[in-house]
């Protein structure tokens, strides 16, 4: 749960690797606030992070990858007074046009430039957070002791958000912003007293979770014999320092972002991951087996990995300050209060209550997890971080291109324009995740072969595998939400998505209370994971019926009849990749390992995903004809 991009402020939220905001629901970035300066574009500096929406489940997600893991993104968040990008104001564009990218007004080169660097910088950081959870896994498998350092890993991003997260999202970087065009001096006094009640907040919140660090534990794993909750302690003790690191690298990106540097917000995670990485490495030299019990806090390997862990974080936050002793700012707290930081309360007590109530759900799915099967917390959110992979490179795609011209629409209160760039977002992401989906689902087993049968017992992973397969269906889903949530906060109503989450958690806990006590033990994790994208399909429904009616007709119409044909498509090729994937599982002799997962990920991968698009062409899916007619023109020319 570190690392993914936390360094932002403006929408970080994962951990290392990626992932968003929470391990199951990253926190959607705000907008419409005070813009930043029109060529700046704003970065999430985490991820999660997310989403962040992991462990916080992702397995290893922290203000900076995804949320549990998090799965990070770096979405910019576009304000009612920033740049307008808007396209055609026409309703109706020609379908070229709208599937194209927003047109830039002139002179953009600089943020074309900064998001292209951004959008590496995000690439490697995922990569390089997977890389590390996979490395993970080889090296203590999936056990209790994967368990306990999973949830003591969680503490440190989730306590972060409530602390001061969803401040920083909502409400620091504009006013800081606003502080430097309009102070006579450029905000240096507002950055000061920024410091030291950020700096103070985050001390007492560190030294305070530290002291109930053991109740903390017991809220996520309660005292069921299936887990270890000693070791989870002795992990949070060396782990719960990070809070300090994550209020300190969201800060100096902020920092950074406001004054339009964004190298090293958006690399910052990359080094957070390249620690861990050295870190796992370290671990694997060390002679001996981690003590699970009795759990001794000078076991040599549960310092190197709990205080290299930390330390990832605390890089990720250094990294900044050379690029922040450039900028001239003064970093000598001064206690005070600044009232502008009380202008958006509001809309901030509505981003804590999101925070907070996804937490709930959080709690009750880790708890049911740890309770039930020694393994099945850190299979979880090995699943969650594979599902947000799709998302964080294709969907986040998708995001970045629609938010600037759904946001200018909102901002001129063009309802119409911004319900089509809201149906083209979803249709967008329909075509590009659903087909990966249909395929995760049908080689569910044969991608957990291929990425982790290097060390655990075939058990385990096909169980992480059959996980996969019954939850993938998640995926779009998931950034229909997120698209949902982006739409309202683009109108400027921080209440409506709280609420969405109300109602995804209330269906979160009352079938993780059916899971545990309906499925036998080693069959809950299959629960869990279903659970958590089944809330993602109440959510885009929920979310559904309140835009509708603030905004009114959806074009639900032309969305079902574009998800209806990439459906078949999906399922057909869905259908094959599993077919091809049988076939070389028949074929290849000996037991399934990662030899035979490669050989059938690849393959049956490839065929079936070719044999989807190749019915999505025949059924003339229109989001993509423009694609298949340059494919085709390419074709002919040769």
């Amino acid at each position: 749960m570190n690392g993914d991009n936390r360094t932002g402020a403006l929408g970080s939220r994962g951990g290392p690797g990626g992932e968003d905001a929470h391990p199951t629901e990253p926190l959607p970035r705000m907008t419409g606030f005070p813009a930043p300066p029109a060529s700046a574009p704003n970065t999430d500096p985490s991820d999660n992070a997310a989403e962040l929406t992991q462990p916080i489940p992702t397995v290893g997600h922290g203000p900076g990858n995804v949320r549990a893991e998090q799965h990070t993104e770096v979405i910019p968040s576009v304000d009612d007074r920033a740049e307008r990008l808007t396209p055609d104001p026409e309703p109706a564009r020609a379908q070229e046009d709208e599937t194209s990218e927003p047109r830039h007004s002139g002179g953009k080169k600089s943020l074309l430039k900064a998001s292209g660097s951004m959008a590496i910088a995000t690439l490697i950081s995922r990569i390089t957070g997977f890389g590390w959870k996979l490395v993970l896994a080889y090296t203590i498998g999936f056990s209790v002791a994967n368990d306990s350092f999973t949830v003591a890993n969680t503490l440190p991003t989730s306590i972060f958000e409530l602390l001061i997260g969803g401040v920083l999202t909502s409400v620091i970087v504009p006013v800081l912003v606003r502080a430097q065009k309009s102070d006579a001096d450029g905000g240096q006094e507002y950055v000061r007293k920024l410091l030291a009640a950020s700096g103070l907040v985050l001390v007492v919140g560190t030294l305070l979770s530290l002291l109930a660090a053991p109740g903390l534990v017991w809220l996520y794993m309660g005292d069921s014999d299936k887990a270890n909750p000693e070791l989870a302690t002795a992990f949070a003790y060396l782990l719960l320092p990070q809070i300090l690191c994550y209020g300190a690298s969201a800060l100096f990106g902020a920092l950074l972002q406001s004054k339009q540097i964004f190298g090293p917000p958006a690399w910052a995670p990359v080094m957070n991951n390249v620690v861990i990485l050295v870190t796992l490495g370290v671990y694997t030299m060390l002679p001996g087996e981690l003590t699970v019990n009795p759990v001794r806090m000078t076991d040599a390997h549960l310092l190197t990995l709990g205080i290299g862990v930390s330390c990832g974080v605390l890089a990720q936050a250094c990294v900044q300050l050379p690029a922040l002793r450039g900028t001239g700012l003064s970093f000598v707290p001064r206690l005070g209060w600044d009232s502008r930081l009380s202008e958006f309360g509001g809309m901030t007590l509505w981003m804590l209550g999101y925070v907070g109530v996804s937490q709930v759900g959080l709690l009750a799915l880790s708890r049911v997890a740890t309770a039930a099967d020694p393994g099945a917390w850190s299979i979880y959110n090995y699943v969650w971080m594979l599902l947000q992979l799709p998302y964080g490179v294709i969907g986040f795609s998708v995001m970045t291109a629609i938010l600037p011209r759904m946001s200018a629409a909102a901002a001129d209160g063009d309802d119409e324009r911004m319900v089509g760039d809201l149906s083209l977002g979803n249709r967008l992401s329909t075509v590009s995740l659903l087909p990966i989906s249909a395929v995760m689902t049908a080689l569910g087993v044969p991608i957990a072969m291929a990425l982790f049968s290097v060390r655990d017992g075939i058990g385990s992973v096909e169980q992480l595998g059959v996980a996969l397969a019954v939850s993938s269906f998640g995926v779009l889903p998931f950034a229909i939400t997120m698209m949902q949530m982006r739409a309202f906060y683009a109108l400027k109503d921080a209440r409506t998505p709280t609420l969405i989450m109300v109602v995804m958690t209330v269906v979160k806990v009352l079938l993780a209370i059916g899971v545990a006590g309906v499925l036998p033990e080693e069959s809950v994790v299959l629960g869990i994971t279903f659970t958590n994208s089944f809330t993602f399909v109440i959510g885009s429904l929920v979310g559904e019926l309140w835009l509708r009616t603030r905004l009114g007709p959806l074009g639900t119409r032309r969305f079902l009849s574009t998800l209806g044909r990439t459906l078949v498509a999906s399922v057909a090729g869905g259908a094959l990749a599993w077919l091809v994937s049988t076939g070389i599982d028949t074929v290849v002799p000996g037991d399934a390992g990662a030899v035979t997962g490669w050989l059938q990920v690849v393959f049956g991968g490839t065929i079936g995903l070719a044999a989807i698009f190749g019915v999505m062409w025949l059924l003339r899916v229109r989001e993509l004809q423009p694609a298949f007619n340059r494919i085709t023109g390419l074709l002919r020319r040769r």
